[in-house]
């Protein structure tokens, strides 16, 4: 993390909020926190000097009790696959399904090639007028479901 203008005293260069943005570099295990400035006020001096506090409590804590630092390591989920993949499983009845499972387009199985143009366009409208209130409501899966099913629509309405 940089901080640039570190010595020009305010909001977010006081000494509290120094503390809290180096605090949060040093959550990283090789995590640093650089202070540009011209001089070294007040603020920067209570930051530096609390930090090197923790520091020193933090190492002798870890010296105590054996603990070595490590960083965290997660594997990198796709998160679109279980969407898709949901989209067309058919294992879970009606009944069963959850709040968030209540629309499931893609179990109706419409056939689209069947539909008059007309239907087929305001079936199309329909579809989206739910994946954009979805979108707008943060779930995102239902979303990417009903896009899938508008994306079938138009194939299924173009293989006439």
């Amino acid at each position: 993390v940089a901080i640039l203008d570190a010595d020009k005293e305010g909001f977010l260069r006081s000494a509290g909020s120094l503390i809290q943005t180096i605090g949060r570099a040093a959550r990283n295990l090789r995590g640093r926190a650089i202070l540009y400035a011209d001089k070294i006020t007040r603020s920067m001096q209570i930051a530096m000097g609390e930090t090197e506090r923790r520091r020193n409590k933090q190492v002798a804590h870890n010296t105590a009790h054996g603990i070595t630092p490590r960083s965290v390591t997660k594997g990198v989920a796709d998160y679109m696959e279980g969407a898709r993949d949901a989209a067309n499983d058919e294992s879970v009845p009606a009944g069963k399904r959850g709040p968030r499972q209540m629309f499931r387009v893609a179990e109706e199985k419409i056939d689209y090639a069947v539909l008059d143009p007309q239907k087929l366009a305001a079936t199309i409208r329909k579809l989206e007028a739910q994946m954009y209130k979805h979108a707008q409501n943060l779930e995102f899966e239902e979303a990417a479901k009903v896009r899938d099913e508008i994306r079938r629509a138009r194939e299924q309405g173009l293989m006439r």
